[in-house]
């Protein structure tokens, strides 16, 4: 072999050899003398990350809903809550930066919203901690709470804090139909503090009434319980409810109407106060019968006939008085207890004139207290009872206003839905 070959041979031989060198030492292979300089900087970056983790905070920040939730409770959502740490800033907006006022506890372990939440609104919340040493931590989330389409309310009636009589129902009609009847009634407790057991009963999807056996025990106090925030109630349809409602029921009043002998009596805790004349509906157009609750009160009210099914040829009502005074609903299809001043003062207590409500004698204006439709009025209150009797025509539909007693109590139990 020539000089000039054999150089050749030994250069292409390192450089074989050095291309092996680099390939190992990019792999992480050989000993480790072989890498010490690898070995040098593998320290050093642990040593940065231990650095890093000595000056994190040991707060650890929670908040509800997670991110991203696009059905969130108006109710229990944007709770915060800190371990291994405190609180020391809750910031909460809509989207267009309207702030939704919260309060931290005393603790400084949690916070949450001081408003109920809107339905349909996305909301951001930023959470800010310190750990024992002072350490901060951060967190965030943004959320939209369930929609109107997607959930469904009750609008209860009494409400909370009123006085009613003995005959008030609970009622709760629902802005969606109900098709889990069972669990929607499960979320809803009615008790009272005479004892009464309560029974529920749905007249259809969007309708339950509550009540006792027998009129509620005057003078106690009945607690509604609306636990729906989150339960079912039909395919996708979430309740958004969480609410107590307390109501107190007053004296007993019960007036029992005789259309026989056109008269009222009134009797409060068992005991007659008053006798009145009353003028019912006509034989062409009579009452109906049974145990009915006044529902509305309003010291004048326009009664159109038009409005429920009495017109003249010309499509107008029979009657349109634009001030009928003194005036208690009985029901949701027309019928009331009013005064009437436009009445001769001779039918009240010898005929039966009306269209299916029953009058008493009055004054135009609703501003003569001596009259006996001003006294009925200034002494009953929504819920109390007036039984109408003896008038020949059939009784009023349980559902029909909150006439639920004229269902017997095996009938309404059978209603229930648990």
């Amino acid at each position: 072999m020539t000089e000039g070959k054999r150089r050749r041979g030994l250069t292409a031989a390192s450089a074989l050899l050095g291309g092996v060198m680099v390939l190992s030492a990019c792999s992480g292979s050989g000993d480790d003398t072989g890498s010490g300089g690898g070995g040098d900087k593998g320290a050093s970056q642990a040593q940065v990350d231990e650095a890093a983790a000595k000056k994190t905070s040991e707060a650890q920040i929670k908040i509800t809903p997670k991110d991203g939730s696009n059905d969130a409770s108006i109710n229990n959502s944007a709770a915060v809550a800190v371990t291994k740490g405190t609180l020391t800033e809750v910031t909460m907006t809509t989207t267009d930066g309207t702030v939704v006022e919260g309060e931290i506890a005393a603790d400084k372990k949690s916070w949450k919203p001081s408003v109920q939440l809107e339905r349909a609104t996305a909301y951001k919340l930023t959470a800010t901690a310190e750990d024992s040493k002072g350490r901060a931590a951060h967190e965030n989330a943004s959320f939209t709470t369930v929609s109107p389409a997607n959930s469904f309310i009750g609008n209860f009636t009494p409400d909370d804090g009123s006085t009613v009589g003995v005959g008030m129902p609970v009622s709760i009609n629902f802005d969606k139909a109900i098709a889990n009847k069972a669990e929607v009634q499960k979320g809803i407790t009615v008790s009272t503090s005479s004892g009464q057991e309560v029974a529920c009963h749905w007249f259809n999807p969007n309708r339950m009434d509550c009540r006792p056996e027998d009129y509620w025990q005057e003078n106690s106090t009945v607690t509604l319980k609306l636990a729906l925030d989150g339960v079912e109630g039909a395919e996708g349809v979430y309740g958004v409810q969480q609410k107590t409602v307390n109501f107190k029921i007053g004296r007993n009043q019960v007036s029992v109407v005789d259309a026989e002998t056109k008269q009222m009596k009134v009797t409060q805790d068992g005991k007659t106060v008053r006798t009145i004349p009353i003028s019912a509906g006509s034989p062409e157009n009579k009452t109906w019968e049974g145990q009915m609750v006044i529902s509305e009160k309003f010291k004048e009210t326009r009664m159109d006939g038009a409005t429920v099914g009495f017109t003249d040829d010309d499509g107008k009502g029979e009657y349109d008085i634009k001030d009928v005074p003194h005036a208690m609903r009985l029901s949701n299809s027309g019928t009331f207890l009013h005064g009437n001043y436009w009445g001769a003062k001779s039918i009240f207590g010898s005929a039966n004139t009306s269209h299916g409500c029953i009058g008493l004698a009055d004054t135009q204006g609703a501003d003569d207290p001596n009259t006996p439709g001003a006294w009925f009025y200034d002494n009953s209150i929504v819920g109390d009872v007036v039984v109408v009797k003896n008038t020949g025509d059939k009784t009023v539909a349980p559902d029909n206003g909150l006439n639920g007693w004229n269902m017997d109590w095996a009938q309404w139990k059978a209603g229930s839905a648990v």
